[in-house]
């Protein structure tokens, strides 16, 4: 019976011990699992990351490229489109110069219907202190003659002084060689309008009769005395009276009704 009973005690301490290792075992194999997991981890992840990344840079890539392609087309169309768009603005501008030429000449024909005229565009400007010629593109092919006179829609512009066979030269009223014989539109007195070195859009009015009332704003044209300007073409108007201690050396200063620096189209009377 004691026998037994020892037999019993030993079997119970036998297993309590098996659970003991087994539970020992276990506990390390999990450990050494986990410790294992965490190597692969360590290694795996970064490695899975950048396939990962990669996978999507690379689905994005596509997305961009296509739309990079689609942005060069509508940029490729748009660029045809402004082109069309420009090329139609200019000749619009074109036509609308033209037409507004065509209504300036046939405005100065209207204006100055009793005269037979040329119209010219001018080519060509010398503009300086001490001349002031231009250019037009009419010539003796077209019937044009040295002191033929010369205007503007808005008045006298000057005379022809040399002629080619394609072009003229005209010396304009502002020209400091220039001298006009001319008449105070609302008193009738005569008076020499000249250029001057100080402006090219203002002439200097002397030999003003003594008597003559000479007030700002009246008008200047020519006199027809002289032989190159017919009577009656409008130069200016009076901007300022200058008056002297001497009463015979005063003078005005006439504001000319052309604006040279503009001018573009002109008309040649031609009898």
């Amino acid at each position: 019976m004691y026998r037994n009973k020892k037999n019993g005690i030993i079997g119970i301490v036998i297993t309590i011990i098996i659970l003991v290792l087994l539970v020992v075992f276990t506990n390390n194999n999990v450990n050494q699992i986990s410790f294992i997991e965490n190597i692969c981890n360590i290694f795996v992840m970064p490695v899975q990351n950048g396939f990962t990344y990669l996978k999507n840079k690379i689905s994005g890539n596509d997305s961009f490229f296509q739309n990079i392609d689609s942005l060069k087309n509508e940029n490729q169309e748009l660029k045809r489109k402004n082109s069309e768009m420009e090329q139609s603005l200019r000749e619009l501008e074109i036509l609308k110069a033209e037409n507004d030429t065509l209504k300036e000449y046939v405005n100065l024909k209207d204006k100055y219907k009793d005269y037979e005229t040329i119209p010219a565009d001018v080519i060509n400007r010398d503009i300086s202190n001490y001349s002031s010629t231009i250019v037009i593109n009419v010539g003796s092919n077209d019937g044009i003659k040295e002191e033929m006179t010369v205007i503007a829609d808005s008045g006298l512009v000057g005379h022809v002084i040399s002629v080619t066979d394609t072009t003229a030269k005209v010396q304009t009223i502002v020209d400091t060689a220039s001298a006009v014989t001319s008449n105070i539109s609302t008193t009738d007195d005569t008076i020499i309008v000249q250029g001057t070195l100080d402006s090219k859009q203002e002439l200097k009015a002397t030999f003003i009769p003594t008597d003559a009332v000479v007030l700002q704003g009246d008008s200047v044209e020519t006199s027809g005395i002289g032989g190159i300007y017919p009577k009656g073409i409008h130069i200016g108007t009076i901007k300022e009276v200058i008056n002297t201690n001497n009463i015979t050396d005063r003078y005005a200063v006439v504001e000319t009704a052309v604006n040279f620096t503009k001018l573009n189209t002109v008309l040649v009377i031609t009898n």
